[in-house]
């Protein structure tokens, strides 16, 4: 029987519903015992929690219910060898996750929480195993009803308020403990999250037009549960909205991505995985995200749902041009990104410019800059739709 070590206490007493309970970044850290690798943090009162491992790559990874982060740095609570890393931030709605990765094998073999006059101590201890005794005991403990927007069945599907109406879903890139591309303070997350805002809007305004977001405030929603949602509501287009950052600020302007049949260039394959990447950063179980539908059959529905997403990215970056949007270079481009691999709706990613560039960034920062793209979007929206406004 696989041993799969995770904790997950419900104890509700004393959790304050006006006040979170605080991590006292004092009083915590991640260090090095003998022989051991100890994670141990000062909270302010019980929480609700929760513990395992995951593999490729190792990291430990821990939730809380109701638990409030802002005062902590998490480079600051490294002081391990045996930990290469440490990020914390928003999961979903009232909860909250700490990651650690791990370098080397290692097994929770001790959990638990005590409680004192300073408030509560959590204690987890971690030590060495083979790779093997690693990859059996990894694994998300089962909890229904845990995932941020779960699985969805094809026979609840919610149908769109009026049956005439064109679904648009629009997908603010990252969020949560995944904020994405970071510049001077300003966080993907958060500018694509305001973006997608002033978009949706933007089309409800429009009789024939329903867009829904795939997420409305700072939360981590996995890339296949974003896709989840948006076949829920039924919808005929999805809309990814990302801003990149690069080393250097050479790269500028806005691209459209459509899917594509191979990895790309090694630019492209970049890009990829720096926005794909959140789901290992946030700890997401990738084992559970595989598709059961035959590979043949959804390359054959991607064949209608790719014709039209190409030509909404074409009418889109004509509409960008039109609106003086500052584009790329190459405008339209193709890459292998889960967010476009829907096969029963068509999908582009918009890249509305680089957070490493000093023009882009200080567009996307502006509420006219940023009408730019929302009209684009719109305009494009209604032609290819072919829908009354």
């Amino acid at each position: 029987m696989r041993f799969l070590f995770c904790v997950f206490i419900c104890l509700w007493a004393g959790i304050s519903s006006a006040e979170m309970a605080r991590v006292d970044p004092r009083d915590s850290v991640v260090r090095d015992g003998w022989g051991k690798l100890l994670v141990e943090l000062q909270l302010s009162e019980v929480v609700p929690y929760r513990v395992f491992t995951l593999d490729a790559p190792r990291r430990l990874v821990l939730d809380f219910a109701d638990l409030d982060w802002s005062d902590v740095d998490p480079d600051a609570l490294l002081d391990a060898d045996r930990a290469s890393g440490v990020r914390v931030g928003p999961l979903r709605p009232g909860w909250s996750r700490m990651v650690v990765d791990l370098a080397e094998p290692l097994r929770v073999t001790e959990a638990g929480l005590k409680t004192g006059e300073g408030g509560a101590r959590l204690l987890v201890v971690l030590e060495p195993v083979s790779e093997d005794a690693f990859a059996a005991a990894v694994g998300a403990p089962p909890a229904p009803g845990w995932d941020a927007l779960g699985d969805v069945d094809p026979q609840n599907r919610i149908a769109p308020q009026d049956g005439g109406r064109l679904v648009v879903v629009i997908d603010p890139g990252h969020g949560g403990i995944d904020p994405g591309a970071d510049r001077g303070g300003i966080k993907e997350s958060a500018l694509m999250l305001q973006l997608g805002r002033e978009v949706a809007a933007a089309l409800n305004s429009l009789e024939h037009v329903q867009a829904i977001l795939t997420r409305e405030t700072d939360v981590f929603v996995p890339l296949h549960q974003r896709l989840s949602k948006a076949r829920a509501v039924g919808a005929d287009l999805m809309i990814s909205l990302h801003a990149d950052a690069l080393e250097e600020d050479q790269a500028q302007g806005a691209s459209v991505y459509t899917l594509s049949p191979d990895g790309g260039d090694a630019a492209t394959r970049l890009m990829v995985e720096r926005h794909q990447r959140g789901d290992l950063l946030a700890g997401v179980d990738l084992r559970e995200n595989t598709d059961g539908v035959a590979s043949v059959l959804m390359d054959m529905a991607r064949r209608n749902t790719g014709a039209e997403a190409g030509e909404f990215a074409d009418t889109l970056v004509s509409r960008m041009e039109a609106n003086g949007v500052r584009m790329n270079s190459r405008p339209r481009r193709a890459a292998q990104l889960v967010v476009l691999s829907a096969a029963d709706f068509a999908s582009v990613l918009v890249e509305a410019g680089f957070l490493s560039n000093d023009e882009d960034r200080a567009t996307l920062l502006r509420t006219e800059g940023r009408l730019a793209f929302v009209k684009a979007i719109v305009e494009a929206v209604l032609i290819w739709g072919a829908v009354d406004g």
